[in-house]
């Protein structure tokens, strides 16, 4: 017994020793000097020649005294914007899970190779709108310290059916959102095949429980979408959601949209890359191929995008043409919601075909620039508007101390050119530092283990081993 107890506690100190160690890295303190800071607060006025004093997790100062013993980071030159935020992906995680029970997923993830993605690209956090007990699983990996990734939020999704949550009566969708919340999701998704009075219920059920709703404009209310403008619908996950809606795609119809969600107090995110991506890879594979990125991407992503690509397969002239409409009209979306004053914030559908996991939102933030927003009002989508939509803006989302340190020093000032966005010199993720060459090589191991085991993740090869064929 007494063995039994000393080993307990010999367990206890030993735990307790690593927390210490953890804790201990994570209290460094670091001071960018001499740097420009575009804090994206409302008023954004640039500080220059800063000085900015990270201590621990948090933005301790700014412009205040040096504390003792910090690390210099020389920001002369350089530029200091909030980490970025995609609003809308899909992370690879475990799964799925099939055969007998106790055997597990057939598939698994190294969430720090899909992860060092974001970081490479500032992305600190990311807003998961197809959440997993996985996800879960996933961000505790990065609370403990064991992976560098960005925060994430998540909304499980309820749709009519084929779908992990799924419910068709009212009471059904009331219940299952009760559920998500008991599980720890954050935020319920809405999707395409509920039926609109289960589609109500559910939203209606989300405010009672404190939860915002994200979401698809389901089928059903095809030809009255105004009906689906109830109280509670808080964001548009895609522009798409509104094209499918339209009768024509006119400036009229983009602001009757546009109207319809001012009126309701419902956000956007366009998703521009959704459609433009279809498109590419609607007319050639190559346009998956010879994405710089592409080598970054898990070997089933890269063998899926090309063996099993719905957008490719089948694909024709009239098909082609018919993307290329969406791809206008959602330009179209763009404009009328910015001149309704509809708040649109970043996100990318990360995960899908093509959309690569953090350098995915850089391309995005050049859409929303060619659609009509400045460079000001692009960044805001993907900091200070996306964090105040999450409604965690009193932590993330500008450069004020007391906020978190996620942050990203820029070679080059994005306000002149919003690809600018893409010369990183470093990024704070939760206050811990990593420089460009931690980064690259970061994305170099990934690139090697992806190349390392490219023959054992044959997309349909795999799928015969999960069916059991």
């Amino acid at each position: 017994m007494k063995s039994l107890k000393l080993l307990t506690l010999i367990a206890f100190i030993s735990l307790g020793l690593n927390a210490q160690s953890k804790a201990e890295s994570e209290n460094d303190t670091y001071v960018v000097k001499n740097v420009n800071i575009i804090p994206m607060t409302t008023n954004n006025e640039v500080i220059e020649n800063a000085t900015v004093v990270v201590e621990g997790q948090k933005i301790l100062s700014i412009n205040k005294p040096i504390p003792n013993n910090a690390k210099i980071i020389d920001g002369k030159g350089k530029w200091l914007i909030p980490g970025l935020i995609d609003m809308h992906v899909h992370n690879l995680a475990d799964g799925p899970y099939t055969s007998y029970p106790t055997r597990g997923p057939a598939i698994h993830i190294d969430t720090q190779n899909l992860f060092t993605l974001y970081v490479a690209n500032g992305v600190t956090t990311v807003f998961e709108l197809s959440a997993r007990a996985e996800h879960i699983g996933q961000r505790n990996e990065i609370l403990r310290g064991d992976v560098i990734g960005p925060r994430i939020a998540l909304a499980g999704l309820i749709d009519g059916g084929n779908a992990n949550m799924t419910a068709t009566t009212p009471s059904d969708g009331r219940q299952t959102v009760r559920l998500a919340k008991g599980e720890g999701y954050e935020f319920i998704k809405v999707y395409s095949q509920l039926n609109k009075e289960t589609y109500k219920a559910i939203i209606d059920e989300a405010e009672k429980q404190n939860m915002k709703v994200v979401g698809h404009i389901p089928s059903a209310f095809e030809g009255q979408t105004e009906e689906a403008f109830v109280p509670h619908f808080g964001l548009v996950a895609h522009a798409e959601e509104f094209s499918k809606q339209a009768d024509q795609f006119t400036d009229e119809e983009a602001e009757r949209f546009a109207k319809m969600s001012k009126k309701n107090g419902t956000w956007l995110i366009p998703n521009l890359s959704n459609l433009v991506y279809i498109a590419k890879q609607a007319r050639s594979l190559d346009s998956v191929r010879n994405l710089e990125s592409f080598k970054y991407v898990h070997p089933l992503m890269q063998s899926k995008w090309i063996v099993s690509n719905q957008y490719n397969e089948g694909s024709s002239a009239n098909r082609i043409a018919y993307f290329d409409k969406l791809v206008d009209f959602h330009i179209k979306i763009v404009k009328a919601f910015k001149k309704e004053g509809v708040p649109m914030v970043a996100g990318t559908d990360a995960g899908t075909s093509g959309i690569v996991w953090g350098f995915s939102l850089h391309d995005e933030l050049k859409l929303l620039k060619e659609a009509g927003l400045t460079n000001e009002e692009v960044l805001a989508s993907a900091t200070r508007l996306a964090a105040e939509w999450l409604e965690i803006d009193d932590k993330i989302g500008t450069v004020e101390a007391g906020k978190f340190a996620d942050l990203i020093l820029l070679d080059k000032n994005p306000l002149d050119n919003i690809s600018n966005t893409k010369e990183i010199s470093g990024v704070f993720v939760n206050g811990k530092w990593i420089d460009k060459n931690k980064i690259d090589t970061m994305l170099s191991d990934v690139e090697q283990w992806n190349n390392a085991n490219k023959e054992n993740y044959n997309w349909k090869e795999v799928l015969r081993k999960i069916r059991g064929e």
